[in-house]
C-alpha cells in the first residue's frame, strides 16, 4: 500500500444538515463521542500503510486545522510523505473551479510530482472499514485503470432512496453510475470510493478542464468507461452513508448496537483522534443512565437513555435526556429535557426546558446556542 496516495475530497452538500455544518465542512461532523467523520477515512488508510494522505478541505477550513492539524494522531507529520492539506484555490486559474475536477487540477504538480503510482480515492462521508489489502490485490491482478468499490444494500423501506448506485455487468465491469429511486428492495450502493492509476486520474482531469464538460471526478470517469478497464469490487461489511441530517442522527444511534461499533472501532483497525487528557466520568447517586455511550470528563447526574454523549458534558439533577446527541462540552440543567434532538458544541439548555423532535427529524440546537424558559 505504499505505492498509493491517499486521497480525501472535502465536496460534500452542506445544506442538508442545517445549522450543524454552518462553520464546519461535513466530513468534520463529530461522530460516535469523541471522534471526527474523517476520523474514519484517514485512520483506515493509515492502518494499511499508506504514507501519503492529501485533503481537499473545502472552504471552511479552520475545524480542520484545529482538528487534524499536523496530522501527529494519526503518524502522519514526517518530514517526508505524511499529510497534506489542499484548501480551495479562488484566484489564479482561469477555470470554473466549481466541482472537484477543478481543484484536483489546482494540486497537479504534487501529483505529478509524488513517487507512488496509485491513487486510492475516499469519500469520507461514507463510513466502511474496508480491507485495502484485499482490494488493491483486486485492482492489481485484474489489471484495472480504476477499481469502484460497493456494497449491496437491503432497502425494504426507502431509506437510502437518491443514493449512489452502479450498474455492473456479470463479470463485474462497471457499467454506469446512477441513482437509487427505492425501486428495488435490494441495490448496488456506490461507495464512492476506489483505486486508480496515478497517470488515468491525471489523463481525466486534465481531459475534463481542456473539454470543460464535467465538474465531478466521478462523471469525467464514467465519460471514459470506453477508453479504460473500470471494473468493481464488493464490500461486504457493515456502512453508514451520511448524506443528511436523518441519516447522521441514525449513524451516530446505531453505534448503541454493538456488532456495530465493534466492526466500526475496532475490527480491521483501531480508529485515531484528537486524544484530550479529561478524568472520568462522574456518575452521582441520582444518575440513571441505560444503552447509551458517554465519553470521558462528563458529569451525569440526570437520567441518559439511548444516546451519544461527548466529552465534557453536564447533565443536571432530574434533567432526562433520550434518544439523542449531545456534543461536546453541552449542558443540560436541572429538570430540563432533550428528546430526539441533536445538541451542538457548547449549548445550554436551561433549568426546566423541554425540546424535543422526532426520529425522522431530530430537533438540532446550534453551537454555544442557549435555550432558557425566559
Amino acid at each position: 500500500m505504499d505505492k498509493c496516495i491517499g486521497l480525501i475530497s472535502g465536496a460534500n452538500i452542506e445544506n442538508n444538515y442545517g445549522a450543524l455544518c454552518v462553520h464546519r465542512p461535513v466530513y468534520m461532523l463529530p461522530f460516535g463521542g469523541r471522534y471526527r467523520l474523517i476520523d474514519f477515512s484517514v485512520s483506515n488508510m493509515v492502518n494499511y500503510g499508506i504514507k501519503t494522505v492529501a485533503i481537499f478541505t473545502g472552504e471552511k477550513i479552520r475545524s480542520t486545522m484545529d482538528h487534524i492539524g499536523d496530522g501527529k494522531p494519526w503518524d502522519l507529520n514526517r518530514r517526508f510523505n505524511g499529510l497534506v492539506l489542499f484548501p480551495p484555490v479562488t484566484q489564479g486559474y482561469p477555470i470554473n473551479l466549481n466541482g472537484d475536477i477543478a481543484q484536483f487540477f489546482t494540486a497537479m504538480d504534487f501529483f505529478e510530482q509524488v513517487k507512488e503510482k496509485y491513487i486510492f480515492l475516499n469519500h469520507p462521508n461514507i463510513l466502511a472499514k474496508i480491507d485495502l489489502n484485499e482490494a488493491f490485490h483486486h485492482f492489481i491482478e485484474t489489471d484495472a485503470d480504476i477499481t469502484l468499490i460497493y456494497k449491496k444494500q437491503e432497502d425494504p423501506w426507502g431509506e437510502y432512496i437518491n443514493c449512489d448506485k452502479i450498474n455492473i455487468s456479470e463479470n463485474g465491469e462497471v457499467l454506469n453510475l446512477g441513482m437509487n429511486l427505492g425501486t428495488e428492495t435490494n441495490f448496488m450502493m456506490s461507495l464512492k470510493t476506489g483505486f486508480l492509476k496515478k497517470e488515468v486520474f491525471i489523463k481525466i482531469v486534465k481531459e475534463a478542464i481542456e473539454k470543460g464538460d464535467f465538474d465531478n471526478l466521478q462523471d469525467a470517469i464514467m465519460n471514459n468507461k470506453d477508453k479504460y478497464k473500470i471494473n468493481s469490487y464488493e464490500f461486504k461489511g457493515h456502512t453508514e452513508n451520511i448524506r443528511n441530517l436523518k441519516s447522521f442522527y441514525d449513524a451516530n444511534l446505531n453505534l448503541l448496537k454493538k456488532s456495530i461499533a465493534q466492526e466500526l472501532f475496532y475490527e480491521r483497525g483501531p480508529i485515531f483522534t484528537q486524544t484530550k487528557d479529561e478524568p472520568s466520568t462522574l456518575y452521582t447517586e441520582t444518575a440513571n443512565v441505560q444503552n447509551s455511550h458517554v465519553a470521558n470528563g462528563c458529569i451525569i447526574e440526570g437520567s441518559v437513555e439511548n444516546s451519544i454523549i461527548f466529552r465534557g458534558v453536564k447533565i443536571g439533577k432530574g434533567a432526562v435526556v433520550k434518544n439523542s446527541i449531545v456534543m461536546q462540552k453541552s449542558e443540560i440543567q436541572e429538570n430540563a429535557s432533550v428528546v430526539n434532538s441533536i445538541l451542538d458544541k457548547n449549548a445550554i439548555i436551561g433549568e426546566g426546558v423541554r425540546i424535543a423532535g422526532s426520529t425522522l427529524i431530530p430537533y438540532v440546537v446550534e453551537k454555544a446556542q442557549k435555550i432558557r424558559k425566559d
